[in-house]
Formats: structure tokens, sequence, C-alpha cells
């Protein structure tokens, strides 16, 4: 008897395995047909067969009759609640898109290469047609769509939802981004900063969850912060508020391109850490300059800790007049961890009203470089009556 328990106790076990491992190959794949489901994950074509009739009935996938190879197949696709959203973070270097449904949780994801200064109607002519690829491949289709979120990497004006200054993003000023993808798809789009949108996701999802009054950091190809009060992201009467990257670092700096000199980006935007290595490493990219400090490279190490302490220097400054519970910092250079957030820490520990009372804590982010994706889903959450949007 007691024989018996077991084997029907690894019997439940595996069926619960293998239902874990076919949910999971689906939500990869965005949609896949059984035939593909069996040879993705090595399992009978009965027994895939059995596992997505379970999963149908408990509602956690849907099926639909597609061709492959010009035969007849069943498609198998995660289960959408009540409608989806598209998440878009368009940043300096690469375009990322999400599907979710009204749950937040991601149905399919690509990100995409960018050219350096790339242009207005080619990205969003990719951002609207990689968002219907998406959606065809979950078997859905924009009519679908609840909500459309884009973040970008400059300042927008909340009250036009353009971006301003000229120099942030040539040839992006001034255009009604929102209205442009609107047209392509015909659903509702809200743009906001990239940095307010990773606030936004590390507030909804990440780091700063049940935080009231938060400073979240975006250190990143260029640098930025955005303001979390009584809960909710504050962007300031012109889109500007957190823009630590446009603060004065060195009144005799070079000219920054947003017209200003001596801005904080000129000494820890991309352009400049990358600049400062041309003679010893000659040319190398930001995601090289990353992987070499955490690789042990003295001279990037170095690079990564001085702008570890400048930027610290600028978000002591800013906590010191907003007075945070919490600072989260994200963005790509935080995968370097301590290189940056140590002496980010240092800078903020001096500050002597930041330490009359509790220490303030410098957290790294919890979804790293995705947190504008994430907030960029938080953001079409809010266009429509989604549960639990802001």
């Amino acid at each position: 008897m007691a024989r018996q328990t077991a084997a029907t106790g690894s019997q439940s076990a595996l069926r619960e395995a293998n239902s874990a491992r076919i949910l999971a190959t689906v939500r990869q794949y965005g949609g896949i047909t059984q035939v593909e489901l069996a040879a993705a994950t090595g399992l009978s074509p009965a027994t895939v067969s059995t596992i997505v009739k379970q999963l149908l009935a408990t509602g956690e996938v849907e099926t639909r009759n597609t061709v492959r190879s010009g035969r007849r197949a069943q498609l198998v696709t995660v289960a959408h609640r009540a409608g989806m959203l598209v998440g878009v973070h368009i940043a300096p270097r690469a375009l990322r898109i999400a599907i979710a449904d009204t749950g937040f949780d991601i149905l399919a994801s690509q990100t995409l290469p960018l050219p350096n200064d790339h242009r207005l109607d080619t990205t969003l002519d990719r951002t609207a047609l990689l968002a219907m690829e998406l959606l065809d491949g979950l078997g859905s289709t924009a009519s679908e769509v609840l909500g459309v979120g884009i973040g970008v990497p400059a300042p927008v004006d909340p009250s036009t939802g353009t971006v301003r200054n000229t120099g942030l993003m040539p040839g992006w000023s001034d255009i009604d981004i929102a209205q442009v993808v609107e047209a392509r798809l015909q659903r509702p789009v809200a743009v906001d900063n990239d940095a307010n949108l990773g606030a936004l996701g590390e507030a909804r999802f990440g780091a700063a969850r049940g935080v009231q009054d938060a400073l979240y950091v975006h250190a990143s190809y260029n640098t930025s912060a955005a303001l979390i009060l009584n809960g909710a992201v504050r962007a300031g009467a012109h889109g500007t508020a957190g823009e630590i990257g446009h603060v004065l670092a060195d009144p005799q700096g070079p000219i920054c391109r947003c017209g200003s000199r001596g801005c904080l980006d000129t000494l820890v935007g991309a352009r400049a850490l990358i600049e400062s290595l041309r003679i010893s490493r000659g040319p190398v990219s930001l995601t090289d300059l990353i992987d070499l400090a955490i690789g042990g490279d003295a001279g990037c190490r170095q690079i990564i800790t001085d702008a570890g302490a400048a930027i610290g220097t600028a978000v002591a400054n800013l906590a010191v007049a907003f007075d945070p519970q919490l600072i989260v910092v994200g963005g790509e250079l935080a995968q370097t961890e301590t290189l940056l957030l140590d002496p980010l820490r240092v800078a903020v520990e001096r500050r002597v009203l930041l330490n009359s009372a509790t220490p303030l804590e410098v957290r790294r982010g919890e979804l790293e470089r995705r947190a504008p994706l994430h907030g960029a889903l938080a953001l079409a959450s809010e266009l429509t009556s989604v549960p639990g949007a802001r």
C-alpha cells in the first residue's frame, strides 16, 4: 500500500513538472503548435495533448487552428486576461517591446538593436510592425490591445506629450509620438521619459514596492532620475523633474547636447565614458566597458567607480531637497553592482542632513535595464480600467 502511495505521488509530481515545462515553453515562444511543443520539451505528443487539454480547462492557455507547412495544426498560446497591454522602451541603442496580459504577465517580448541617432519615422515604424508581429505570434490582433505605453530617453512635456529639447533626441522634438503610433496601431498610446517609467516599474513590480517616497536613478547611456512622491511618479511642470544628467557638474566642462556647459552627462554619459578609453582600449561600446569592468579590467573599473562618485554627488543633492525613504539605482551601469553603487553610497552618506536620522538606503533595482519596459506596461494600464491601475 505504501508503494502505491509513493507511486501515485511520483506520478502527480511528474504531471505537475511536465505541465510547468509546457506552460514555460508556451510563454517562451508566445505561440507554438502541439507538435512543436513535443519537440521543444521532449515529451510525447500524447502527453502534450493531455496536458494542453488540462491547461485549457483551467484557463491557463488558449488554442486555435493554424497552418504549419501546409498542414492544419493546433496553436497553443498563454490565455489572455481580458485584453492585452503593449510596453515599449525606445532606448538610445535598443528597441524593447513586451506584450502582457492585464495581470502583467509578459506573454511575448523582443529586443532589436538601434543605430546611433536613429530616425523617428523608421523607429516608430519598427515599433508598430514589431508589436503586430508579436501579437500575431500570440494569435491576437491589435483590437485586443487595451493600451500602449512608450518610454523615450528624454524629458516629455506632460501637457503636449512631446520631446521639447532639440539636442537630446535630434529629429524627435515637437513630434507627438503617441499620435504617430496611434495612427499605426489604432489603439490608445501614452509616452513618458524612460527614467519616469523605470521608477514606475520599480514602484509597481520591483525594489520600490510599498515605498511612498523614493528616488529612482537611471544610470545608462545617459543619466537621469525620477521622483516618487506619495506613491506616484512626479514629472514636474515640464517633465524635467529629476533630470540630474543636466545639473552642473563642471563649470569649465564641455558643451552638453542639451546646449548647457558642464552637465553631469558630459562626465558620466556613455560617450564620455567611452572616450576616456579611446587611447588605452581603442573603440569600445558601453557594453564592452561594463563587461571589461565586471571581468576585472582595472582601468574600466576605475571609470565605473569615478562615475558612481559623480552620480552620487548629484543624487545626494537631490536627496537633500527631496528627502526620500529609498534610492533605487537601475540602468545598464547598475550591472556593475558595487563598482557603481559603493561610491554612490559614500557620496550620499557624506551629506550631514541625510545622516541625522537613519541612513538612507541605496538599493540596486530588481528589474535592472528592463525597468522602463515594465513601467511602460504599467503606463499602458492607466489608459484603461485595468484592475490594479494607479
